[in-house]
């Protein structure tokens, strides 16, 4: 049971895709969005990985998968699932890169 919902925002995305993925010119597999800050970075199973370097970086601890119609919750200390208090919207037409 995650332990860290205290810390679960609304959040407005930063960006349409992997910010850091849309910098560097790479692509993504799936998309997760932090529920602390809005950063959206992608999956484990992408080249960068930047959803989860992101929690090494910040210590944001609960993510979303931002793929629709995900809209499952994960928490990386607890490696748990976490229920959402609401689903982050989607502010335009998210690029499918895989």
């Amino acid at each position: 049971m995650c332990t860290h919902s205290r810390l679960i925002r609304s959040v407005r995305p930063k960006t349409l895709g992997c910010e850091e993925c849309l910098a560097e010119g790479m692509t993504w597999f799936h998309l997760r969005v932090c529920r602390e800050c809005g950063h959206v970075g992608c999956c484990d199973q992408s080249q960068g990985g930047h959803a989860t370097a992101h929690f090494h970086d910040t210590g944001h601890a609960v993510i979303k998968g931002y793929d629709p119609p995900e809209g499952w919750g994960w928490c990386y200390i607890d490696e748990d699932f976490v229920e959402l208090p609401d689903q982050t919207p989607h502010l335009g037409p998210i690029p499918r890169f895989y």
